[in-house]
């Protein structure tokens, strides 16, 4: 694992990085094997104390973002509450996704504690495109050959796991899930494209900066085996740079009105 993380942007309040697949963003018990963590990674690196105000799932690779103080932590996580920052992910699916949609389907918390059935089901939206589509000549299962799509997905909603329950539930899992996808996709990505990986990234992010009174929009590249994958699949157009932008609007809730939270 990396003994630094790519600085995607900084100033004095914040800063974004890219975490690579595998790293935990902080220490969780249900995740004890894990020793390398994002917050301390940081931190080390840095020299001061970061706050997250999001989080990524443990496979998932991309941009993520810190606060260095508290109460610049504070106002970002009253971004996020309010659903007022504009996420964006780029996932490879099984199948041909659908060309454009917006997946409502409730999802339960996973939290471990009690079973899934016992857990409310809360409102979850992620808006979905397909960004391309390849075919290969290979038979998985009963067909003579397979289709993946590239997926960009843009949460509104943050619930866990979110954005591969609602493509997994859409019939199109992301490959590389191991909890919600499919194994024999999976072990194919593995063994014959050297992608044992969940390809899952998060690639975008626009946010409102409290102390700039600006809206700051950021963007981030892929890790290293991504985007050999995007070459093989002729998908390198698709595959984002590093780059940071700002914004005199505000950017808008997400959240659909007339809809309870």
């Amino acid at each position: 694992m990396t003994s630094e993380l790519p600085i995607l942007y900084q100033d004095e309040r914040m800063v974004a990085v890219h975490k690579p697949s595998g790293m935990l963003v902080h220490r969780s018990a249900i995740a004890a094997d894990a020793q390398v963590f994002a917050l301390q990674t940081l931190r080390n690196q840095l020299g001061r104390h970061v706050y997250p105000v999001h989080r990524l799932d443990r496979p998932t690779s991309g941009l993520l973002l810190f606060a260095l103080d508290p109460e610049m932590a504070k106002a970002l996580g009253e971004e996020f509450t309010a659903h007022r920052v504009h996420k964006r992910y780029l996932a490879v699916v099984r199948g041909v996704g659908p060309e454009q949609d917006v997946l409502d389907y409730g999802l339960r918390e996973e939290d471990g504690k009690r079973p899934k059935s016992e857990m409310p089901e809360l409102a979850a939206w992620t808006a979905v495109r397909r960004l391309d589509s390849v075919e290969l000549p290979v038979r998985i299962d009963r067909y003579p050959q397979v289709r993946y799509s590239l997926m960009e997905a843009q949460p509104w909603t943050g619930r866990r796991h979110q954005i591969r329950r609602h493509l997994s539930r859409r019939g199109y899992p992301i490959i590389g899930d191991a909890k919600h996808g499919k194994g024999a996709h999976n072990r194919f990505f593995r063994d014959h494209l050297e992608s044992p990986r969940l390809l899952l990234a998060a690639v975008g992010m626009t946010i409102w900066h409290p102390e700039q009174a600006r809206t700051l929009q950021l963007d981030a590249p892929l890790a290293d085996d991504m985007r050999t994958l995007f070459a093989r699949f002729g998908w390198q157009g698709h595959a984002p740079a590093t780059n940071v932008d700002w914004h005199e609007t505000r950017p808008v809730s997400l959240w659909p009105t007339g809809h309870d939270r």
